[in-house]
């Protein structure tokens, strides 16, 4: 018995031994990698920014000039020791020369409002028990960030970290002065990205003989009201989701109010399905909420109408269904059934972001209950108030107060439906 005993006594030991042993070896082994790690980074020697000037996209306005490209991957490594790009973070170089007699300030949220700061780039890139290798880093980073204020005869230059996008990124580059912001829209090249990297941010362009250019608002209001009142399939057989949402200018103004509330171009394989014109969407966006999911969407077709010269985007804008709370990266998320909810929010996104100028009502979409709702050929049914918001843009900065509203369709009032002495109001809330 006493020696079963210490029979099992020593087979513990040896198993107690052994864990001790390889947890000994996990720790060495990871304590070696921690500092492999450091000793791989090594502070950058002198860049030269030749190349990076000569494929910079430049722009002026009210003596300030500026300049930015996005950084490739050898960039990164040649600047910062590492390509940050690994991060999911997108480095932007920036030059402003400030010939006002004022001075600048940059204002970094405008460019993306979940922007990085370098040292929070920089914290991603530091190992245990490396101190003095993380200080040097940190450093690094510090001295490379474009740092405020620019002042007057001034030329500053350094790089900002945004969230990534592929093939072109609008960039918005908002300088405040003491009375007033002076603010830029630029389209940057991706160098890395494997697509294509031209410029040009919308493929599909219309002829001018397939264009309409109306040169008054009841011509234009006549024309969106005769769209579709939703998308298709790829058949063009079966109605899809409501075309909600009509946008009205320059990219560039349409883009930068849309980065400035948070959205940013991101295709899902579920949008394709949607077609317009006989073709998928050409812009797709989405606001990105907590833990990566997308709280809004909106899907954008260029439009064969113009006016006063300037392009008409119809916008599908929806949400998926559970909003936040669906699974992140679904691959085919459910359109919630209010649809309204979506494009009011939208339209309220754009009073804050300072580039709506007018804002209107019109019908198109035709009015559903919840009671009788319509159903889209990919199953998810919504009910709406029938009306299509038509939004106009202008160059920023401008404030809640200059908004114009069109005298179109009420958006405040009973809008009546097929459910008797049922009406749908503007809000989304049924009322008898």
């Amino acid at each position: 018995m006493t020696q079963h005993v210490s029979l099992l006594r020593s087979r513990r030991l040896g198993l107690h031994g052994l864990r001790r042993f390889l947890a000994s070896a996990s720790c060495a082994a990871s304590l070696s990698l921690c500092l492999a790690g450091c000793a791989t980074w090594q502070a950058p020697g002198d860049f030269n920014d030749t190349a990076l000037r000569a494929r910079a996209v430049t722009a002026a306005r009210q003596d300030v000039y500026v300049s930015a490209a996005v950084l490739s991957a050898e960039d990164s490594r040649r600047l910062f020791g590492a390509d940050v790009g690994r991060l999911g973070v997108q480095s932007v170089w920036v030059e402003v020369r400030n010939q006002t007699p004022e001075r600048l300030w940059l204002l970094r949220p405008g460019t993306d409002p979940d922007y990085f700061s370098p040292l929070e780039v920089a914290w991603s890139l530091h190992s245990p028990l490396a101190g003095a290798t993380n200080a040097r880093i940190d450093d690094q980073f510090d001295m490379l960030g474009f740092q405020n204020p620019i002042l007057p005869g001034e030329t500053r230059a350094g790089v900002l970290f945004v969230n990534p996008e592929r093939r072109t990124r609008l960039f918005n580059l908002d300088l405040l002065q003491t009375r007033q912001l002076i603010p830029f829209s630029l389209f940057l090249p991706v160098p890395d990205d494997a697509g294509d990297s031209s410029p040009e941010t919308i493929s599909f362009r219309y002829s001018d003989a397939e264009s309409t250019d109306h040169k008054d608002l009841s011509t234009l209001g006549a024309s969106l009201e005769r769209l579709p009142c939703c998308a298709s399939d790829r058949r063009g057989t079966a109605p899809g989701d409501p075309l909600n949402a009509v946008l009205v200018g320059e990219f560039a103004d349409i883009g930068a109010a849309l980065v400035r509330r948070s959205y940013r171009r991101d295709t899902q394989p579920a949008d394709a399905s949607q077609q317009v014109f006989g073709r998928e969407p050409d812009v797709v966006l989405r606001k990105m909420a907590l833990g990566s999911t997308s709280s809004t969407w909106i899907r954008l077709w260029l439009a064969p109408i113009r006016f006063e010269g300037r392009p008409v985007f119809v916008v599908q804008v929806g949400r998926p269904l559970g909003g936040r709370f669906a699974p992140p990266g679904a691959a085919n998320a459910v359109l919630h059934a209010d649809v309204d909810e979506a494009r009011n929010v939208l339209i309220q996104d754009m009073m804050y972001s300072g580039g709506l100028a007018k804002l209107g009502f019109l019908t198109g979409v035709g009015p559903a209950s919840p009671t009788q709702s319509r159903v889209g050929f990919n199953g998810p049914s919504f009910y709406t108030d029938g009306l299509r918001a038509v939004l106009f843009f202008a160059v920023r900065p401008l404030s809640l107060s200059d908004v114009e509203f069109l005298d179109w369709v009420p958006a405040v009032g009973m809008h009546r439906s097929t459910e008797g002495d049922e009406s749908y109001d503007d809000r989304g809330s049924w009322q008898r």
